[in-house]
């Protein structure tokens, strides 16, 4: 279509959604009354998917490695990503960057993230990810707020930039015929802050799902994301919208879908030490009774299961354990003594020892040694992204 012709039909979108942004209590009334009706009005998901409202494992340094993707895809998640991933480390064939992007089949569904502020760049890494990869779809990341990413226009840096981010879209989307999504946050600052915008403009460069934080970068994870905004992105776009932020237990996702009624729900820290959030979240979204949560003891064995497979998929085992702690805190965290068995598990430098730890802290519990004699800092910290 010519350009002539695009560009009013762009700017009557913007029109409406500014609109419609006055109306957003309305709206949100809407969305919870007729959630089902919506969803048949979107365009769905390009590749299959079981559920009708699928619940995303999201990409995240350091925590969405393959041991934990397989985990959480077990534990109900319908949709795993990769850690983000520099463009430059992938079309470098940097060694530490595609052994990043190493995955097995009963990872399925899955995206590969990429990162980066030079089209041609992400383009390249796109093209070579599709060829000798064949994720399901290749995200791009337009989020990240952190530092050392953004300085260089990365993640949510391009936010700055909205002609740049149409273009590393359509420059990827070229490279590629898998499906092109991506993340974005609600703007660079709160002078910037303009979510429908900049989700309209990744829609028309050829995204075919969208997933939004809805905080600026400059508020990293602070205050509360704004839910409202995602609902006004659900009502401004075409495409599959996941919801994404402050999500801490599968209530809060159920909760995220009917109140925004996005398509789906991307879970990013509160899934940390308990990916069973999936299952549970599951039982809200289709209506059953949500099942409990784990004893401690079975809490123990995921915990253990988790520290089995990351053996056994890192080649440096004593790095794997060293990397793993971050993990073995999150899984005790709010337990009885927990202060104190998270000391014990942060210094171990084999895996192997996990499970002699949990078992010496079921001992001291059975015998009725273990005092909470106070809160554990890492307990009370806000867990939801």
């Amino acid at each position: 279509m010519p350009r002539r012709l695009v560009a009013p039909i762009v700017d009557a979108r913007r029109e409406l959604a500014k609109l419609t942004k006055s109306a957003k209590s309305c709206q949100i009334v809407a969305l919870q009354a007729f959630p089902a009706a919506v969803s048949l009005l979107r365009m769905p998901f390009p590749f299959p998917l079981r559920a009708s409202v699928p619940l995303y494992l999201a990409p995240m340094a350091g925590v969405s490695e393959s041991p934990f993707r397989r985990l959480c895809r077990r534990f109900g998640a319908d949709v795993v990503v990769t850690e983000f991933l520099s463009a430059e480390g992938i079309r470098r064939e940097n060694p530490a960057t595609i052994n990043k992007l190493r995955f097995g089949p009963d990872e399925r569904p899955i995206g590969v993230q990429i990162f980066g502020a030079d089209p041609a760049a992400m383009a390249e890494a796109a093209g070579l990810v599709t060829d000798v990869f064949q994720p399901d779809f290749v995200d791009i990341n337009f989020g990240c707020p952190v530092k050392k990413v953004v300085r260089r226009n990365g993640g949510s840096g391009c936010l700055k930039d909205l002609s740049l981010v149409e273009a590393v879209i359509r420059a990827v989307a070229a490279s590629t015929h898998l499906p092109v999504t991506c993340k974005i946050r609600s703007g660079w600052n709160e002078e910037m802050r303009n979510p429908v915008e900049i989700a309209l403009r990744c829609q028309d460069a050829g995204a075919r799902v969208l997933a939004i934080h809805p905080r600026t970068r400059t508020q990293m994870y602070s205050g509360a994301a704004h839910w409202d905004e995602i609902a006004a992105v659900v009502e401004a776009l075409d495409i599959p919208v996941l919801g994404n932020g402050d999500i801490k237990t599968a209530d809060d996702a159920a909760r995220m879908h009917h109140q925004t009624g996005c398509a789906g729900v991307m879970i990013a820290r509160g899934s940390f030490g308990q990916p069973w959030i999936f299952d549970q979240a599951r039982d809200l979204l289709d209506g059953r009774p949500m099942r409990p949560a784990p004893s401690v003891e079975a809490r123990f064995r995921v915990a253990a299961e988790h520290a089995r497979m990351a053996a056994d998929y890192e080649p440096d085992r004593r790095g794997a354990a060293i990397e793993f702690r971050k993990h073995l805190g999150w899984y005790v965290r709010g337990l009885p003594g927990s202060a104190d068995l998270r000391r014990a598990l942060h210094a171990v430098t084999s895996l192997h020892e996990v499970e002699g730890i949990f078992a010496e802290y079921l001992l001291a519990r059975e015998r009725g040694l273990i005092v909470d004699s106070a809160p554990d800092p890492e307990s009370m910290e806000s867990v939801g992204a």
